[in-house]
């Protein structure tokens, strides 16, 4: 049984920076599960993050084969990293993730921008990554409900029993 904390978690920000499948899938799933909790959820994507949020690349997240030390074969052993440098390795590799998540059901990353705003959560995206980016607002999920520095983030994401988790 899990016991109730004194301080129990109110709210949760998280950081998703990286833009691979596996990373921003980590980062939706916990705000979701965040979200279906009760907890104050807040999204704040920064760098190639940037790519889960922008309409144009919000579908074509690659999963990293190259230097990825958790990547297994299907029969357990390892997946030596300099195979994912083979042309065709990280799209097919992709497509197999793809496809499992699909039989799986998993929401695909728009699915799961709606469900989290659906459920009260809110998302960001960065102001500097955006202008290094040339994004603007237009570019990016209808979901996302603005652009804001680092320090507007921090912001929103004070107050006792939250916490900043970076993905």
């Amino acid at each position: 049984m899990v016991q109730k904390e004194e301080f129990p978690l109110k709210k949760v920000c998280i950081i998703c920076a990286k833009g691979s499948l596996e990373d921003v899938y980590a980062s939706l799933v916990l705000a979701n599960g965040a979200v279906m909790e009760g907890i104050e959820t807040k999204l704040f994507f920064t760098f190639f993050g940037l790519d889960a949020i922008t309409k144009k690349q919000m579908n074509k997240l690659h999963t990293a084969t190259v230097g990825n030390p958790a990547m297994r074969m299907p029969n357990g052993w390892a997946f030596p990293t300099w195979m994912g440098g083979i042309p065709g390795v990280e799209s097919g590799v992709t497509s197999m993730m793809k496809k499992t998540m699909e039989q799986l059901d998993i929401p695909t990353v728009p699915e799961f921008l709606e469900m989290i705003t659906a459920g009260g959560g809110e998302i960001f995206a960065c102001k500097l990554a955006a202008d290094m980016f040339k994004l603007k607002k237009e570019d990016l999920s209808d979901e996302v409900k603005d652009i804001i520095t680092v320090g507007e983030f921090y912001g929103l994401c004070s107050g006792q029993g939250t916490q900043i988790i970076f993905t």
